[in-house]
């Protein structure tokens, strides 16, 4: 044990990592690409606000950086490997959704209809198992009091709820007002 006299730190234990590195990549590559495609496909709607990527890269450093402070790795190398592995994959993922079509329709969902011309649409609010209320909830926060002033509601990838209205024109325009929660 090569521990400093008087401050009783091992500091083999600090600096040389234990766990075999590549063990340490493999485990965070297969935990976040598992957490990124339940997120994806399950948890969509409840990250509103931060994309899956941001908030599965947040959780995951925290927890990773927690484990390398708290000592549950044998070593800081152990934990900033875990923590590079993670910014990692999340770095490659949205290089490959910018790059390749394919990935873009993984990382950056596209839109999905709730409300066109008025109507909700029961199949694609079923589909992201949104109700009646809360989606009229999420149109009142955006200013709107009737589905009939709604000419197209869109559950963005993010999850968060885009409106485009059909507020009448101003005398000599005819543009439509845009908003998103």
């Amino acid at each position: 044990m090569a521990t400093h006299a008087g401050m009783g730190i091992d500091w083999s234990k600090v600096f040389v990592p234990e766990t075999p590195l590549l063990e340490i990549f493999v485990r965070g590559t297969l935990t976040y690409l598992a957490l990124f495609l339940m997120l994806r496909f399950v948890l969509k709607r409840e990250s509103s606000g931060l994309g899956i990527t941001d908030l599965l890269v947040v959780v995951m450093i925290a927890d990773a950086a927690q484990n390398a402070m708290a000592g549950n790795y044998t070593s800081v190398p152990d934990g900033l490997l875990l923590v590079g592995t993670i910014i990692f994959w999340s770095w490659f993922l949205n290089w490959l959704g910018y790059h390749l079509p394919l990935f873009e329709r993984l990382v950056h969902p596209a839109p999905l209809t709730l409300v066109k011309d008025g109507k909700m649409l029961r199949r694609n609010m079923r589909q992201e198992l949104i109700t009646e209320s809360e989606l009229l909830s999420q149109l009142r926060e955006q200013g709107v009091h009737d589905l009939a002033e709604v000419r197209l509601a869109c559950m963005e990838g993010d999850g968060s709820i885009s409106v485009v209205t059909n507020d009448p024109p101003e005398p000599g325009q005819g543009r439509k007002k845009e908003r998103a929660t």
